[in-house]
């Protein structure tokens, strides 16, 4: 199928883009990547009246460590972001999902900032700003502001952006001494939408667990936290036994419905497995084992 009509807007500067959006409001959308966008207008599940292209925006494609943080772009691609070193040693968790998003050919164009925006809930990238405890820099006309991922996701494609808005940057915390990131998903094939997935992040002083978030995606209509599996693991020794009722802890009260890749309780099974296999590799790596 082909897209709607819509006008075509190229911006050449962050503050050219700013401008356009605050001209169209809920009229323009975005154009980065495009690996999400463009497919859903060619089935014209989505028909925006204006598409505003900040590819040609080099300023804003970087990936660069910064107070506390590694700082990544809107234009930066997910293939160079997965490869950064700054990534790779200080946020090893987002270039360990990124291995999972789709394709190299699609990673080569598609932008970390980007998928994030996009908000969708089967997505590995939101679940991945969770679990890291990432900041979205929104930026408008009124100037920009931050938002916690905690905060940025309402729905199933669906932000706290503002019309005229646009993302410009995420923000994921540099991971702390003594820390452990893992990601695991499962899907029928590689680059398939996963059937369940999670992101974890584990601190240790020696055997306690002193700090531990979670993160699912592909199992609700946005991406979301396991809080009470974090709280069950803060502050207690470390065991196979407390790993496995967190990841208990973390299913309980989901209902991702059923579709053609399986039913509800096998999904909630397979969340199980990958929330206690991310949380196992996350240990093994704040014990020393290695970072992905």
């Amino acid at each position: 199928m082909k897209p709607a009509p819509f006008q075509y807007h190229r911006a050449m500067s962050e503050a050219e883009a700013v401008a356009i959006m605050e001209h169209l409001g809920e009229e323009g959308r975005i154009l980065a990547g495009g690996q999400s966008l463009v497919p859903l207008m060619n089935f014209r599940l989505a028909q925006p009246e204006h598409l505003v292209d900040i590819n040609a925006i080099a300023a804003l494609d970087y990936v660069r460590r910064e107070n506390g943080a590694v700082a990544v772009g809107a234009t930066a691609r997910q293939s160079a972001v997965e490869h950064a070193d700054d990534i790779r040693m200080h946020v090893p968790l987002v270039a360990e999902a990124l291995e999972s998003v789709a394709h190299p050919p699609i990673r080569h164009r598609g932008t970390v900032v980007g998928s994030i925006a996009h908000a969708d809930p089967a997505a590995e990238l939101p679940s991945v700003a969770l679990a890291t405890r990432a900041d979205i820099v929104l930026t408008s006309a009124a100037g920009k502001r931050t938002v916690a991922a905690d905060d940025f996701f309402l729905g199933p494609f669906e932000t706290v952006l503002e019309p005229g808005e646009l993302v410009t940057e995420v923000r994921f915390p540099i991971a702390a001494p003594g820390s452990g990131q893992a990601f695991a998903e499962f899907a029928r094939r590689h680059g398939d939408f996963a059937i369940a997935g999670a992101a974890a992040s584990v601190t240790l002083d020696g055997t306690r667990v002193t700090d531990a978030s979670i993160a699912l995606c592909a199992l609700g209509p946005r991406p979301m936290r396991a809080a009470d599996a974090e709280q069950s693991l803060i502050g207690n020794e470390l065991s196979d036994e407390l790993i496995a009722q967190a990841a208990d802890r973390a299913v309980t009260g989901l209902e991702p419905g059923a579709d053609i890749h399986g039913g509800t309780e096998y999904r909630i099974r397979v969340a199980r497995a990958q929330v206690k296999r991310a949380l196992s590799t996350a240990v093994e790596r704040a014990r020393g084992g290695g970072q992905a």
